[in-house]
């Protein structure tokens, strides 16, 4: 439950929406240029809090199909970064992200959910620039 009302803090909610609705790196270099903004901090705050439930699912504190049934928003975040994980990886930590893929690639479907996913994000960046 603890996991839940973090979601719901005002400031975590702010981060959600803002990653979900204004976040679109398309290179390392996107990436990377994020950080040196405000709005990085909710970049950090949304994936740190995502690797951290994702976490507690990879060792097993959290049974996934509950995890699965209420964490559809961590596969939209991943989605996001997966596509430069690896090269993410190599100019940032070499454990970024690591409990959100493990999670990922156990979710049944995960690839096309994400792939319907990533199209709504596409609308999204066009409709904003």
């Amino acid at each position: 439950m603890s996991l839940y009302d973090l979601r719901r803090e005002k400031k975590m909610r702010e981060a959600r929406t803002w990653v979900i609705r204004s976040f679109h790196p398309q290179s390392v270099e996107d990436f990377l240029a994020i950080m040196k903004t405000d709005e990085y901090t909710y970049v950090r705050m949304v994936t740190s809090y995502w690797d951290m439930a994702a976490s507690f699912v990879v060792h097993g504190a959290i049974d996934p199909g509950m995890f699965r049934a209420v964490s559809g928003e961590m596969l939209a975040v991943y989605c996001k970064v997966e596509h430069m994980i690896d090269e993410l990886r190599e100019v940032q930590k070499p454990f970024l992200f690591k409990h959100i893929e493990k999670v990922a690639a156990d979710w049944p479907m995960a690839e096309q959910m994400m792939g319907r996913m990533r199209e709504y994000f596409k609308g999204l960046e066009e409709q904003s620039t």
